[in-house]
């Protein structure tokens, strides 16, 4: 296989070179990534002299369309996006420019050039938010209804996939996936936040609605899964992954306290931002009867091992933390 990934140099998308670099040596690879404010080339240290890189932009067509001929691509897998919700809040126009017309642009390259797989990686927040009291779950035919300008910027993104699909007849495929947490994860998503402010004796910003869930997967996990449905899904398919398992923001906060052996004085409320989902949840059953995929990490050692992993790793993550754009602590200031 010859791959390009987009956003390789994100937290996902690097640990997915890193995996795939690993696990299929005589594959090519070669990130592709414009390098925003969270891509960092240390991501992708111990694998660089294992791949090519092209510094490029997912909206520009001319670029994606030399890289991929170029390195006589088949299969791209595209992670590159815009995927704060804060930042979208504040700055919604540069969320549809990536993640919409990056993604139609990465489409339009892809036909060209008659790669023989696109896959997609969106999330599961286009499908909005779910009951906190309700054991419903997302399945791969629940309705699309965003409720922020990034869960409607990655729906955009699905739809431009599945038009290319159907009028193209493009071979693609999508997963969805659960809220992803692990090493060399960005210091602004809620896990390392919380381990790098604990770590350092800081407060943990808690938003008002502390019993708010997410369902947590680790991203090796996630790698796997996106492997599974390379080697084994169907054309023009999308798949759940998840893990089925659920933490509040107050359980994270918890969890990541006894990790440090920190006190929990350290838990301050903030103002929601807005437009705050409720809960997520996805139903795995396609995935796990299809391509006999199920997750491996239990959460309680997963989140004690990234704990770890940054209280390991501070001259990574340390140079990175005057890069955040947003300051959570600041929602319901009139200045912010």
């Amino acid at each position: 296989m010859r791959m390009l990934i987009t956003g390789g140099a994100g937290f996902i998308g690097s640990a997915f070179a890193r995996y795939w670099v690993e696990r299929h040596p005589s594959d090519t690879v070669v990130v592709y990534d414009v390098m925003t404010y969270a891509a960092t080339m240390g991501s992708l240290e111990g694998v660089l002299d294992q791949i090519a890189f092209v510094k490029a932009d997912i909206c520009d067509l001319d670029a994606a369309v030399l890289a991929i001929e170029t390195n006589e691509i088949d299969t791209i897998v595209h992670f590159a996006a815009e995927s704060h919700n804060s930042l979208a809040v504040l700055d919604p126009a540069r969320f549809f420019s990536t993640n919409v017309m990056g993604t139609q642009t990465m489409l339009e390259a892809a036909r060209r050039s008659g790669v023989s797989r696109f896959h997609h990686i969106s999330t599961c927040e286009v499908y909005g938010d779910l009951d906190l009291d309700t054991d419903e779950s997302f399945n791969e035919s629940s309705p699309y209804r965003p409720r922020t300008p990034y869960n409607a910027s990655k729906a955009g993104a699905d739809h431009a996939v599945r038009a290319y699909s159907e009028t193209y007849e493009l071979p693609i495929t999508i997963t969805n996936c659960a809220n992803n947490y692990g090493p060399y994860q960005f210091p602004e998503k809620v896990i390392p936040l919380f381990s790098t402010r604990a770590l350092a004796d800081q407060p943990l910003p808690l938003y008002a609605s502390t019993q708010n869930r997410r369902e947590w997967l680790h991203v090796d996990d996630h790698c796997r899964a996106i492997e599974a449905v390379l080697l084994r899904g169907r054309i023009g398919e999308t798949y759940h992954v998840g893990s089925g398992v659920e933490a509040s923001i107050e359980q994270i906060a918890d969890a990541v306290l006894a990790a440090t052996g920190k006190p929990a004085s350290l838990k301050t409320i903030v103002p929601d931002r807005p437009g705050h989902d409720r809960r997520y949840l996805l139903d795995i059953t396609k995935i796990r009867t299809e391509l006999g995929w199920e997750p491996t990490i239990p959460f309680e050692q997963g989140i004690r091992e990234t704990v770890e992993w940054y209280r390991d790793n501070q001259d990574w993550w340390a140079p990175l933390l005057e890069r955040a754009p947003v300051v959570e602590s600041t929602w319901g200031d009139s200045k912010s």
